[in-house]
């Protein structure tokens, strides 16, 4: 995939360049981190997960609020129906102990009754069918996209590539000690990459997920977005981010010993600030092209 400005000249062998050139390039490692940290100021940490938390994070994609309100819906249904059964066991329980009816009753049918409790709950699973199959529907019919990424599943970490754009990255989970480096809270270990996606705020993202090796899986809880990576097989979600902001995500497929160790992170932005991301990330970001064309030059 895709290799850094500062792999290329450790590569390379920055020593043999002399040592104008080395100054020439910690001026442009420095002009690059400087643009990075200007892009990404003042972004706020929306969707990450929280201790002891019991609810769903933020909901920034119609997606993502489709979701939680089927969640809810779901919820008091189920409660309902808990409730009811709960009730009637109680009742039966005082009802029909050996005390209250020392005499048992002996029939053996209530047709009322068995078609009552066949039908009813096939009118429930309609009627949670009318609105699961319509955002399911939703998912899976991709709108026309503004942005195509595509998102490898790797043991274990992610790559990226930008194929409009003819850009290419590894996301690595960055250790304890490089969070601060990058800008990460100290709570945010385990959940940090070097590289984020990056996309702009009301764009509709088309993601291409697949997997290089094993089984994977691409998902932001706060897009609402769950899709496997299998190996040989290209699967598509979408999502239209509308709110500016660091979402955390997983890989959420066990898929080895690291499995815990390939977090996601996608940075969503300004349309203004996303073509300077571009133009940083095309200097930043050398294309497999590029790799191959500096290997045989050497």
């Amino acid at each position: 995939m895709g290799i850094t400005i500062k792999q290329f000249f450790i590569k390379f062998n920055v020593r043999h360049l002399g040592i104008a050139s080395l100054s020439l390039v910690c001026l442009i490692l420095s002009k690059t981190a400087t643009v990075a940290e200007d892009i990404f100021s003042g972004l706020e940490t929306i969707g990450k997960p929280t201790p002891g938390g019991i609810n769903f994070q933020p909901a920034v994609t119609e997606l993502a609020r489709d979701i939680n309100w089927l969640d809810q819906l779901l919820f008091w249904i189920i409660l309902a129906i808990s409730l009811f059964v709960v009730a009637l066991l109680a009742y039966a329980a005082f009802k029909y102990n050996r005390k209250a009816n020392p005499v048992p009753q002996t029939f053996t049918h209530h047709p009322v009754l068995e078609v009552a409790w066949t039908v009813i709950p096939i009118f429930i699973l309609v009627f949670i069918g009318v609105f699961s199959l319509a955002m399911l529907y939703k998912q899976m019919e991709i709108p026309e996209s503004d942005l195509t990424i595509k998102a490898v599943g790797n043991q274990w970490y992610w790559s990226y590539e930008y194929p409009e754009y003819g850009i290419e990255f590894d996301a690595i989970m960055l250790s304890k000690d490089e969070l601060s480096e990058y800008g990460y809270a100290d709570d945010e270990y385990l959940l940090a990459t070097d590289n984020p996606v990056v996309v702009p705020v009301g764009a509709v993202v088309r993601v291409q997920v697949t997997g290089a090796d094993v089984i994977h899986a691409w998902k932001i809880p706060s897009f609402g977005v769950h899709t496997d990576a299998m190996p040989g097989r290209l699967n598509e979600n979408w999502f239209k981010a509308e709110r500016e902001g660091i979402y955390f995500g997983q890989c959420s497929e066990l898929c080895g010993m690291a499995h815990a160790y390939m977090p996601i992170v996608v940075k969503v932005i300004s349309k203004e600030k996303f073509e300077k991301w571009l133009e940083y990330a095309s200097d930043e970001f050398a294309s497999l092209d590029n790799e191959i064309l500096l290997a045989s030059a050497d």
